[in-house]
């Protein structure tokens, strides 16, 4: 069967949509391959579903391959299990809520490890039933607060999510190594340039957790990478603790009037000419920067946190709402310091800090739980405020003048800062999250009570692992990757058509020998999008370009001398090819 453009629901478009930023979001749009709804809410046109439909059949084929095997669960669920995890809170706004007619409780799935636990515990009660694997290609949903990047970050996308069921922990571990090389070969086999890393677990819980991310300078993530092999998210980078400094010579903290100094920069400069250390002058990293949040749980409490890190760094949001989740960060604004009248802005100091022996870790009304960076240890010496206006203290000697109640690594992260195993010094890059597996333990097992009888008749709670692949997201990735200034390209896997054969001019001849070529290769099983239209060349072959087919056929002006124009997508490359070896050649081209 021909596809034939005159007739295939597409419309191109000249000009970028309004709201797109990246590539990918623009020309998947004016490509005709999606169509914005509302914000972060796409529907799929026949070109898009094809390359969507190309993504899932090698998903699934690697899934298949691994022995896991394909469910399909509801995307409308009921809350009760969600409230058995604590996840119906837990997820906060990000979950679309919604009730019924009789006022019961339903969510959107962001995810569905509870509803596969409810169905593996309804169905299998004995190890013998173990080991099992179990995943589904399904739509999701998440409520985000600033949907955008197109598919990259919507609020309904597709996703495959997978789960391993085992008696114990060597169990578990042999089914995440399975799912690793599975995903291994997915990504091979989408064309993606990917890194591995090591990552948080967030809502979903677990132990062991790596991401797979596709390189990409318009990623939302970014991640570290060594030359010794490191490599991490930046949420799960974990510094150690810098080694304690002698501090016997360090005089007596001593409080100083420094006006005029709002910045770090100016703070130094002042400290350099009116207060100058013997040994060295002072730096920015000598200054220890007191940054307060407030955090407020999905449960409604709201909780000041302070943040003590070296002045010439600042807090990475990113890293810290990872470390404080499920509680989301929210600046500490104007009415949050009349609540606590000792913070006085701009000179926050530890003094002011910190809950002393608060048992666990509560709040007491007015005080402030206090957590410094990994480079504030015992001995380090600091100039910081002195909780007065237009003063700051001098010689402030960790573990001798001041304590933290804890350690938070939460700062930003450079080009140069050395790995956390010592495999050299960390390289920034940006990503797109694709992939992300867990081991996600006993968590949800215990929580729902999945059980099974083990070999000697006891009851044992299963232990589980999850893995999810961003389907339609791994579309627009793909797009992101290889497409040029003209269009789209795609890798000749992922393509909608193998071929799109070009029909240029008014000469009926041209349009006849273009139907025969399309026969042809219909015939040798290559699937062909035949530009038929009655549209200038130009037209077509922009239109060509753009939606990025890998081979393309001109069939126009050569004809009198017997040619074809075959042209490659990715590389620019031509021939001109007889008429009457077009298909052989065109065939040998397509199955490489």
């Amino acid at each position: 069967m021909i596809t034939r453009l005159s007739s295939y629901f597409v419309r191109t478009l000249r000009e970028d949509p309004a709201d797109a930023e990246l590539p990918s979001h623009k020309l998947l749009v004016r490509a005709g391959y999606i169509r914005r709804v509302a914000p972060g809410i796409y529907s799929w046109l026949p070109l898009g579903l094809r390359v969507l439909a190309k993504v899932e059949q090698i998903v699934r084929e690697e899934m298949d391959a691994i022995g896991a095997q394909e469910v399909r669960f509801p995307a409308l669920l009921p809350r009760e299990p969600y409230e058995a995890t604590g996840r119906w809170t837990e997820y906060g706004p990000n979950l679309f809520r919604l009730q019924d007619r009789k006022q019961a409780d339903y969510l959107l799935g962001p995810t569905h490890e509870e509803m596969f636990t409810l169905m593996v515990k309804d169905l299998y009660s004995s190890y013998k039933d173990l080991p099992l694997a179990l995943y589904q290609i399904q739509t999701k949903y998440r409520d985000e607060a600033r949907p955008r990047a197109g598919l990259l970050r919507g609020r309904e996308f597709v996703m495959k999510d997978s789960y391993s069921f085992d008696i114990d922990d060597a169990g578990l571990e042999a089914a995440y190594a399975r799912h690793r090389g599975a995903y291994i070969r997915i990504f091979d086999r989408l064309g993606l340039e990917y890194v591995i890393v090591q990552a948080t677990s967030g809502a979903m819980g677990g132990s062991a957790s790596e991401e797979f991310l596709a390189v990409s300078p318009n990623g939302e993530d970014t991640f570290v990478r060594s030359p010794g092999g490191y490599a991490a998210n930046v949420e799960a980078v974990v510094r150690p603790l810098a080694e304690p400094v002698d501090a016997s010579d360090v005089p007596a903290a001593h409080v100083e009037d420094t006006p005029d100094s709002p910045t770090i920069e100016s703070l130094v400069a002042l400290s350099n000419q009116r207060f100058p250390r013997p040994d060295r002058p002072w730096q920015a990293s000598d200054t220890l920067k007191n940054v307060i949040f407030m955090l407020c749980y999905p449960d409604g409490t709201r909780r000041p946190l302070a943040i003590g890190l070296p002045g010439d760094r600042d807090v990475d949001l990113k890293r810290l709402e990872a470390a404080v989740a499920p509680a989301e960060v929210e600046p500490f604004g104007d009415a949050d310091f009349e609540a606590y009248p000792a913070l006085v802005k701009g000179y926050i100091g530890p003094a002011a800090l910190g809950l002393g022996e608060a048992a666990g870790g509560e709040s007491p009304a007015g005080q402030v739980r206090y957590l410094t960076d990994p480079a504030v240890v015992a001995g380090t010496r600091w100039i910081t405020g002195a909780n007065q206006p237009g003063h700051h203290v001098y010689d402030l000697v960790c573990g001798r003048d001041f304590s933290s109640d804890g350690v938070l690594d939460v700062a930003e992260l450079r080009d140069g800062d050395p790995s956390p195993d010592g495999s050299g010094p960390l390289s920034l890059a940006r990503g797109i999250e694709m992939g992300h597996i867990f081991q996600l333990g006993r968590k949800y097992a215990e929580a729902l009570g999945l059980k099974v009888l083990d070999v000697n008749g006891k009851l044992v709670t299963v232990t589980m692992g999850s893995y999810g692949v961003g389907v339609s997201r791994a579309v627009a990735a793909v797009a992101e990757s290889t497409h040029d200034e003209l269009g789209l390209a795609w890798p000749r896997q992922l393509a909608p058509f193998d071929v799109q054969i070009v029909a240029t001019g008014k000469d009926e001849a041209v349009f006849s020998a273009a139907e025969e070529l399309a026969g042809q290769l219909s015939a040798a099983g290559i699937d062909v999008l035949l530009d038929d239209r009655k549209a200038s060349p130009g037209v077509k072959f922009a239109d060509a370009e753009l939606l990025g087919m890998p081979t393309t056929v001109v069939v126009g002006r050569g004809l009198v001398d017997g040619l074809v124009e075959v042209r490659d997508r990715a590389s620019g490359e031509r021939a001109d090819v007889p008429v009457a070896q077009a298909a052989a050649f065109v065939t040998a081209v397509v199955r490489g």
